[in-house]
């Protein structure tokens, strides 16, 4: 009887202590589902009540990234069918902003050379202020481009040992200009160089022009080339970014060239320049391979880090935008494969620009639009950075010694000094004033084809949205970002900045 007692009390404490442990797991769930609800609602961007402060430049007005409106954020309403829509998502984020700028040539800065004082200081604030539209990259060639008075290299013709090496025409002009532009960038410089071609000695063809390739004997003394180039520009202080292997490897042109299957730059990078810059206490100096167009890119990419020991010194792979000198329309597909196959691998825009210069068409403003589309969808592709091709070039759109002229943002009237402001300078503007480096994109998609936009957020939390219309008409749209949306309407042929 006792026992059966002892048993009976047993069992209810038993069951008395399930239903407190039940008790307890439930409440600290309940809690758990609730910090966390709280934590998610923390999250998210309330943007209720927030101005959204919108700049503009439009075609047949006087608006050049002109401070146009501000708009509030209310509460967002479900989307419909019948409505323009862009939609950003702050909560994803993807790859981190690098910088824009634009090449300091041989032309460029011959034609710097030629004005006065106070245009050259207009000039530079133009691009590297913050009053400007505050570029903070620029890409130099090592040695001679077309873009200049004619060929030349940093040693005497057939110096195997490199004794002769000397960056004294450089010296002369360019670096000067550099360092002034440096001056005004500031922490923020990002400098790297690219080679058009080796000195003729090196080559299959005996001549730097028209292609030709690398001989093997010299590919050691080509990689000791660029360690003693990136030394001369240090020795000035200027720092060095990076180099790109070779400026359009696949591209035999008649001025200064170079070709590289894949497999030999490939090779090159795992066997000459990569250990050649470690040896040489430069492991930090980024190495972008491809410098050519989207069309081949990914065969490139394939090729080069598919290779373990080839991929290790490959900071990323740089792009052109010329493919569509075939008539059709930019890869902006083959550089989302290359982010998807590589996520490791950084896409850079290292040169652009609109080719068959015309003086009479500075106004252009399709010239304008063709940097606008590639800039958001090569951002929207995950790339880090964007490089135009000459910041500055004459009234002929030179100088350039095989007479292959073009446009650049800004040009000078070396008769009047003046410059010359194209639309083009303030679409680029859109993105290189607003966009701060280390920016991450966020997720920004649109309802119609009609508009075309990208988002940033820069380190202070501030989001840039950049939108463009290159339609004949005006278009009304809603910006969606999160729970909460604007109304707002973009005139045509018209590039906005959104700030909030």
């Amino acid at each position: 009887m006792i026992k059966n007692c002892f048993y009976i009390l047993f069992l209810a404490a038993t069951l008395i202590s399930c239903k407190q442990s039940e008790t307890d797991k439930q409440g600290k769930t309940d809690n758990d589902l609730k910090v966390k609800s709280e934590s998610n609602t923390k999250e998210k961007t309330n943007l209720l009540g927030k101005e959204v402060s919108v700049y503009t430049t439009a075609e047949n007005t006087n608006k050049r990234l002109s401070l146009d409106s501000t708009k509030t954020f209310n509460r967002a309403k479900q989307p419909l069918e019948t409505e323009v829509s862009i939609f950003v998502n702050p909560e994803k984020q993807f790859q981190e902003f690098l910088g824009i700028g634009g090449a300091i040539t041989d032309a460029a800065a011959e034609v710097f050379s030629t004005l006065s004082q106070d245009k050259q200081e207009e000039l530079l604030n133009a691009y590297y202020s913050e009053q400007g539209i505050n570029y903070n990259i620029i890409r130099t060639s090592i040695h001679s481009s077309d873009f200049g008075l004619g060929s030349h290299t940093y040693i005497e013709e057939g110096d195997k040992e490199l004794k002769t090496f000397s960056i004294e025409k450089d010296l002369v002009k360019r670096v000067p200009m550099i360092k002034r532009a440096q001056a005004l960038i500031k922490d923020d410089l990002v400098f790297y160089a690219s080679p058009w071609s080796p000195p003729a000695f090196m080559k299959s063809n005996k001549q730097m022009l028209q292609g030709g390739k690398l001989l093997p004997e010299y590919y050691q003394t080509w990689a000791d080339y660029f360690v003693k180039f990136i030394q001369a520009y240090e020795a000035e202080g200027i720092p060095v970014w990076g180099v790109t292997i070779q400026n359009e490897p696949m591209a035999k042109q008649r001025w200064e060239s170079c070709i590289y299957t894949a497999e030999e730059e490939r090779d090159f990078l795992k066997y000459n320049l990569g250990p050649t810059f470690e040896k040489n206490n430069m492991g930090d100096k980024n190495i972008v391979v491809w410098d050519h167009n989207r069309d081949l890119i990914s065969h490139r990419a394939n090729t080069i880090f598919e290779d373990p020991e080839a991929i290790k010194y490959a900071w990323g792979i740089g792009f052109h935008w010329y493919e569509t000198w075939t008539g059709g329309a930019p890869k902006y597909d083959n550089l989302k494969n290359i982010k998807a196959s590589f996520p490791e691998i950084n896409l850079l825009f290292t040169e652009g620009c609109q080719e068959k210069f015309d003086p009479t068409q500075y106004n252009r403003w399709s010239n304008a639009e063709r940097y606008g589309n590639s800039m958001i969808n090569d951002f929207n592709s995950g790339t880090v950075g964007w490089t135009d091709w000459n910041i500055l070039l004459d009234e002929k759109g030179g100088p350039n010694h095989v007479q292959n002229f073009c446009f650049a943002p800004i040009h000078a009237d070396t008769q009047n000094n003046e410059l010359i402001y194209t639309p083009t300078y303030y679409y680029i503007g859109h993105f290189s004033k607003f966009i701060k480096q280390k920016a991450k994109r966020i997720s920004t998609t649109t309802s119609r084809s009609t508009i075309e936009s990208t988002s940033f957020q820069n380190p202070d939390g501030k989001i840039v949205t950049v939108v463009m219309n290159k339609t004949e008409n005006p278009i009304y749209y809603k910006l969606l970002v999160g729970d909460f949306e604007i109304q707002n309407t973009i005139l045509p042929h018209a590039m906005q900045t959104l700030i909030y």
